[in-house]
């Protein structure tokens, strides 16, 4: 992983590679490459590649003169075999350098693979399992490019995105998935592919995702695809939400900064039009889930990972709580494995920003081959996880981009509301409840503006926190899953160490680490538990911790108070992480970070 762009058509192609990978720079990746097939003469004529550890700046400069062509592909790669160096840059090409292939995902049999072809008497140039890909292609014998590709496949064991580039056959680009997101783009007499649409829109908003086990060839003036078999498959263009304006800065520093700044804006965008007054519950078209089959579910078991998996643990507290339904959140990546019971009478809802995370997908694969009923809360429409579900919704936060995610976290906290809002209605939730729920859902695109409004005074504090050594993050039970978000946010982009833990669990052990040079943020909702949580309050001050404390008043235990407005008990924890959001973003401004791109990062994590 993690970048992939093509293009073929009648431009030339270079430029074009390099403002698609400049688009998918916020992926997260170590170094960028392409390669082209070249219509010149003598050392200028044929395939032709350029690559090089570092950002695509770097690949730019590395770029020979004369180096043009109208059809090319190429990648930013985020290392998972092989360091980082300019060998292992994608494209990887065959001995005979007649075959070009960049790659996403990970060939699981690659080890196997690479001995075989040594023992046949090819050169691996590169540490990584794409080069074998490469080579398989050049020694396949089909008389055709997919044929060549199809047989290569067979031998392969992974996920995979693969677009592929072949000397002998100039006219096209052959691409596949497994597992790895890969979409075509439909322009004017030419196309497209790219393993992320953000590189495609200021060109086309027409495209085409592939399923796992599609394959497609696109050429100048038309496009097919066809399972890895041969079979031809239907499919249709969709068209792309965003246009390529979404995907700018818009005069902030940062994307991280403008993403935090447009939650006001997502948060009404994710209840425009979905709140029903007359009956006090909401409107979720897409769940493909009528009141019958609601009432009939027993338990619910949330799916995520990372940030995903934090919105989950909120989403199942808020289910609890007013649908009065058992609930818990648990990590995709360890459900998969654990050879979980799927209960028929248990709802399962994966969770993804990219709709493309690799164990949440998995996850998904493993529960329908069981016979799970399976919603997604997404925020990519069309993406894998949305079309692979019976149903869910869309969370509608618009393109994040920064691979630390802030506004998709927060509507997605806002989407669980709405489903909690109306499973509750189906079952015990009570009219007047109802419209309290939705009373607060309405207030919080105004308070998370009036949150925003206090940058200044968290720039301050960000400052004076940015010195330390470790932090701990502590909460109680809607407190919590706030307090896990905002530890992952510190240490995503500022690269300070953070723990979380249950304000009640910090007596049982952690307590041990608490001293001047370790700071504990508390989240403390006024609600029915702030007694106990001032409780937790005195145990640090004993032991002479310094406290932050984000509140609905001020805290006199505590060193600092970020004070935030206040809406239903329920909702709380949606305005309770994002000061912790602006804290995160200061505090690795002022530590210097490179604060859109956190160093071993990546947005979309299609691999294991």
């Amino acid at each position: 992983m993690c970048g992939i762009v093509g293009y073929i058509g009648k431009r030339d192609s270079a430029p074009l590679l390099l403002e698609g990978l400049q688009r998918l720079e916020y992926r997260g990746y170590d170094s960028a490459g392409l390669a082209i097939h070249s219509s010149g003469t003598g050392k200028n004529a044929g395939l032709r590649t350029a690559k090089t550890k570092g950002r695509v700046r770097d690949l730019q400069e590395r770029i020979p003169k004369r180096f043009t062509g109208t059809v090319g592909i190429a990648h930013t790669r985020w290392a998972t075999h092989g360091a980082p160096n300019d060998l292992n840059a994608h494209p990887h090409v065959d001995a005979a350098e007649k075959v070009a292939v960049v790659h996403n995902g990970i060939i699981d049999n690659a080890a196997e693979l690479r001995a075989k072809l040594a023992a046949e008497g090819v050169e691996l140039a590169s540490e990584t399992d794409t080069e074998v890909v490469s080579h398989l292609i050049g020694l396949a014998q089909g008389e055709t490019l997919e044929a060549r590709v199809q047989e290569a496949l067979r031998s392969i064991e992974g996920t995979y995105g693969i677009a592929v580039l072949h000397e002998e056959f100039p006219d096209r680009i052959v691409v596949a998935r497994n597992g790895s997101p890969v979409v075509l783009g439909i322009g004017e007499h030419e196309m497209f592919v790219a393993s992320d649409v953000a590189a495609l829109v200021s060109h086309t908003r027409q495209i085409v995702t592939l399923d796992d086990g599609e394959m497609a060839t696109i050429t100048a003036g038309d496009y097919r695809t066809y399972t890895t078999e041969g079979s031809r498959t239907s499919t249709s263009p969709e068209t792309v939400e965003w246009a390529a304006e979404s995907y700018d800065m818009g005069g902030h520093d940062t994307y991280m900064h403008k993403e935090i700044a447009e939650q006001a804006d997502a948060v009404d965008r994710v209840l425009r039009g979905r709140i029903d007054d007359r009956f006090a519950t909401v409107h979720l078209g897409g769940l493909n889930l009528d009141a019958r089959e609601a009432r009939t579910m027993r338990r619910v078991k949330i799916l995520g990972c990372g940030s995903a998996y934090h919105a989950g643990m909120i989403g199942a507290q808020l289910i609890e709580e007013l649908a009065r339904i058992p609930a818990d959140a648990e990590p995709a990546s360890e459900f998969r494995y654990r050879n979980p019971v799927v209960d028929p009478d248990t709802l399962y809802i994966a969770v993804s920003q990219s709709g493309e995370t690799y164990d949440t997908l998995a996850a998904v694969q493993e529960l329908k081959r069981k016979g799970a009923r399976v919603l997604g809360v997404v925020n990519v429409v069309g993406s894998a996880i949305a079309r692979a579900a019976d149903g869910g919704l869309y969370v509608h936060a618009g393109p994040e981009v920064c691979v630390v995610s802030t506004k998709c976290f927060t509507n997605t906290a806002v989407a669980f509301a709405l489903l909690a809002l109306h499973l509750g209605r189906i079952r015990d939730l009570s009219v007047a409840d109802g419209r309290r729920i939705i009373e607060g859902l309405r207030k919080l695109p105004g308070q998370i503006d009036e949150i925003l409004g206090t940058e200044p005074d968290i720039e301050k504090l960000a400052a004076e926190y940015a010195s330390a050594r470790s932090m701990m993050f502590v909460g109680r039970v809607r407190g919590y899953p706030v307090a896990r978000e905002a530890s992952l946010k510190l240490k995503e982009v500022s690269y300070i160490h953070a723990e979380a833990y249950p304000a009640s669990e910090l007596k049982h052990g952690p307590l041990a680490l608490i001293e001047p040079a370790v700071p504990t943020v508390a989240i403390l909702p006024d609600d029915d538990l702030l007694e106990k949580n001032r409780a937790t309050l005195e145990e640090i001050k004993a032991r002479s911790g310094s406290i932050l404390a984000i509140a609905h008043q001020n805290q006199e235990k505590a060193d600092d108070t970020l004070l935030v407005p206040q809406n239903e008990p329920e909702l709380d924890p949606i305005l309770m992480g994002i000061p912790l959001q602006l804290l995160a973003y200061h505090t690795a401004l002022k530590l210097g970070r490179d604060i859109d791109k956190p160093r071993n990062l990546a947005k979309s994590v299609t691999v294991e």
